[in-house]
């Protein structure tokens, strides 16, 4: 069975979600496409062909698909379907807002974020945050797969690079339009792939408290800053932070817990993280039963001891 696996990029760079779900594609099939779409991304078709284990690069260059519009790409996907016995996305925005519109169009099901792949039609997924595993097969022709990342390892980057080929597919272009983007910039981290990620939650009280707790204990461990979603509510941090099952999934190598009870939507997007450290004045916080090391205390004395012991 052939792949088609869908590339998410920023117009510039290919995100590492894309080998993450190259990883989980060709243990799908043996034969693996990456589809490059956008305006002016042929650097970014260029990094895709250097990963492992791809056969060909699809890149689709045209202004239609630039910003990445889901109702173009989708179309341009669905065209294409028909070669293919799989089309794969990372489960990141593009790939949720996309892949849905492509299982519609072709009448299909959907196999939103897979973490196991056990064969080319037969797929594990978390449900109830996490607190169950569903085993779900598909007999459709056709399988709309979207990959949690951390639950695949990188594909790394080979010595023979793949065949780019150029696809010009017709179609109408959608009634959506681009109109704006701002863009958050930082020094840290990117939150989804960081190796250390330091999180805060209710218990620092403040915006100001959040940034001046977390930001020398962040920087000390070039750390990526994350939030629960009750701090991202109380304003305390902005949602592109939120940890959980109704923000961003992560599976750092650790992940400190400042001031967050543990919620069970705050624990379905960290628990997969190799070390757990969590800190917290309430020695019943349910993050505490998760946890490979605790510490229960005021994360206000805490937090800067451990800060100034690091730096």
């Amino acid at each position: 069975m052939t792949i088609l696996l869908l590339a998410d990029h920023d117009g510039q760079t290919l995100n590492d979600a894309t080998a993450h779900a190259l990883t989980a594609a060709s243990e799908m099939g043996a034969s693996v496409h990456i589809l490059v779409a956008g305006e002016n991304i042929k650097p970014v078709a260029q990094e895709a062909a250097e990963l492992s284990g791809v056969e060909k690069i699809l890149m689709a260059d045209d202004p239609a698909f630039a910003h990445c519009l889901a109702e173009s790409i989708a179309e341009l996907l669905v065209r294409l379907s028909a070669d293919y016995g799989a089309i794969v996305a990372p489960a990141t925005s593009i790939g949720k807002d996309i892949l849905p519109r492509v299982a519609a169009k072709r009448d299909v099901m959907q196999l939103s974020d897979v973490t196991r792949v056990i064969s080319a039609d037969t797929f594990e997924r978390p449900i109830y945050a996490g607190n169950a595993i569903e085993t779900v097969q598909s007999t459709d022709a056709l399988k709309v797969v979207t990959i949690r990342c951390s639950a695949f390892a990188v594909t790394p980057r080979g010595s023979n690079l793949s065949s780019i080929e150029t696809v010009s597919v017709p179609f109408t272009v959608g009634k959506a339009t681009f109109e704006s983007e701002e863009l958050t910039k930082s020094d840290r981290p990117e939150l989804t792939s960081a190796r250390v990620v330091v999180s805060g939650g209710r218990g620092l009280g403040s915006a100001e408290a959040f940034h001046k707790v977390l930001d020398p204990l962040a920087g000390c461990l070039h750390a990526a800053i994350g939030a629960s979603r009750a701090a991202v509510d109380a304003n305390y941090a902005s949602n592109d932070l939120q940890v959980g099952q109704t923000g961003k999934i992560v599976a750092p190598d650790l992940y400190i817990a400042v001031g967050i009870s543990g919620a069970i939507q705050h624990l379905a997007g960290m628990k997969d993280s190799k070390v757990i450290v969590a800190i917290n004045k309430d020695p019943d916080a349910p993050i505490f039963q998760v946890a490979d090391f605790g510490i229960v205390g005021d994360l206000f004395t805490v937090v800067p001891e451990l800060a100034h012991a690091l730096g």
